[in-house]
């Protein structure tokens, strides 16, 4: 026997903002950017995070460019090619990481002094391209880790940053992915 479906009323809560109120926060704390109020995150700590994620894009686009440059061998060609593409865009990788520590009031760290020690990634030579691959492949895993975590940290405290970092997050499963297909064809 069929039960006949009622019509939900409408719900009785309706969206509502005080419009007034955000414009006059707006304007009294125009210093702070685009940090509003209601950011949820701690910043120091988001800021930290972001100089580490940083470091770890610029160590990796260092590893891959010298890896295209040293790339020998038969099969050297494609290999070296897809490191140059995966160089490029751990460089956008970082510039966006800059752009986004900025907007938070932030200043990105480049100095070269300490950028292998906040890495999460490490610089490796390697001295034949399987191993070259192999040091991209354990780099981009530790990056996969690494905003994994970030991400869960930042659940709905920072919308903006957590969803770049799960565009940077899904760019790097890639290139893990590209590094052990790699591995299989050698």
């Amino acid at each position: 026997m069929e039960q006949a479906v009622k019509p939900q009323a409408p719900s009785a809560e309706k969206f509502s903002v005080d419009v007034e109120a955000i414009r006059a926060r707006a304007r009294k704390h125009l210093d702070e950017g685009a940090v509003t109020q209601d950011y949820g995150a701690d910043r120091g700590v988001v800021l930290e995070m972001l100089n580490e994620a940083l470091a770890t894009e610029l160590v990796c686009v260092l590893r891959y460019k010298r890896h295209y440059f040293m790339a020998r061998g038969i099969h050297a060609d494609p290999v070296a090619a897809e490191f140059a593409e995966h160089a490029t865009q751990e460089q956008q990788h970082a510039d966006q990481i800059a752009q986004r520590i900025v907007q938070l009031g932030g200043e990105p760290d480049f100095s070269p002094d300490s950028l292998s020690r906040r890495s999460h990634s490490q610089y490796v030579e390697a001295g034949t391209l399987e191993g070259m691959i192999k040091e991209n492949l354990v780099a981009e895993r530790i990056a996969i880790d690494s905003y994994r975590a970030m991400v869960r940290y930042l659940g709905d405290k920072d919308p903006t940053t957590r969803r770049m970092l799960e565009e940077i997050l899904a760019v790097e499963e890639e290139h893990a992915d590209d590094m052990s297909d790699l591995l299989a064809r050698g």
